[in-house]
């Protein structure tokens, strides 16, 4: 599998607060995540690297063969273990108080994949020309719409689109959504902060992703350059995986 890994702090914040890796398990299994920080006095950047610390570590040490149901505890038990660790250092450090981070993480075997998230960073699938969304973002504007009290166009442009209703880190306990999916050779994934799809519509995304011309780095480096000539109001991270032979990715060491 190859894969791409870029982020930009955008045309208007001051600090960037994503994070994002991408790896590979001693068992051979391609791991990534995405992680979009919250809070004031910089705390957010350190939410999410964090996230992504604590999430990668906990996997470390894992070697043994994963079916896809050991594979979705698994997932869930790293995210869950972010969450405690960011949870306890926002309730002991006034600076850091109230702190948060999305996360959106997933693990890649040879014909399955397992998406785990909390919050609204997203997972696409391209396949067959066509890009589908694998993840439901936890805001308040989706649980709106879901409910049928406002229509999609009134949600992609509602004032509170980017209140949260789940977040990690912000409480002792939270849910982590876990679902599988089929990834299959010729398939791509795309792991992405809000920066980019509030910005970048699926449509444009999807030519981006099926221009033949730039590699996996060209994709993902236009990919940021559509969310920054769109105004770039927020961090835009964009991580890709190929489903196809390729460079070998880090080994968690």
């Amino acid at each position: 599998m190859r894969t791409a890994n870029r982020s930009d702090i955008g045309r208007i914040r001051l600090v960037n607060e994503d994070r994002a890796w991408v790896g590979q398990l001693e068992n051979g299994i391609t791991v990534a995540i995405v992680a979009d920080g919250m809070g004031g006095h910089q705390a957010g950047d350190v939410a999410s690297q964090l996230a992504v610390d604590t999430f990668r570590e906990s996997l470390r040490d894992y070697k043994d063969p994963l079916d896809p149901e050991q594979a979705k505890t698994l997932i869930r038990q790293a995210i869950l273990q972010a969450n405690e660790i960011v949870y306890e250092m926002a309730s002991q450090n006034d600076r850091y108080h109230n702190m948060g981070t999305t996360v959106v993480a997933a693990m890649l075997f040879e014909g399955s994949g397992i998406i785990g998230h909390i919050g609204d960073s997203r997972a696409y699938r391209l396949h067959d020309g066509r890009l589908r969304l694998l993840t439901e973002d936890h805001t308040l504007v989706n649980e709106l719409a879901k409910s049928g009290q406002i229509s999609a166009e009134e949600a992609a442009n509602h004032p509170r689109r980017n209140v949260l209703t789940r977040a990690l880190g912000t409480d002792r306990h939270v849910e982590v959504d876990v679902k599988g999916f089929a990834w299959t050779p010729g398939d791509m994934l795309l792991l992405c902060s809000d920066g980019l799809y509030s910005m970048v519509g699926e449509d444009e995304m999807l030519a981006a992703l099926l221009d033949a011309e730039p590699n996996l780095d060209g994709k993902a480096e236009r990919l940021i350059e559509l969310a920054l000539h769109a105004g770039g109001d927020d961090n835009v991270t964009v991580l890709l995986i190929d489903h196809a032979a390729g460079d070998e990715e880090e080994v968690i060491g």
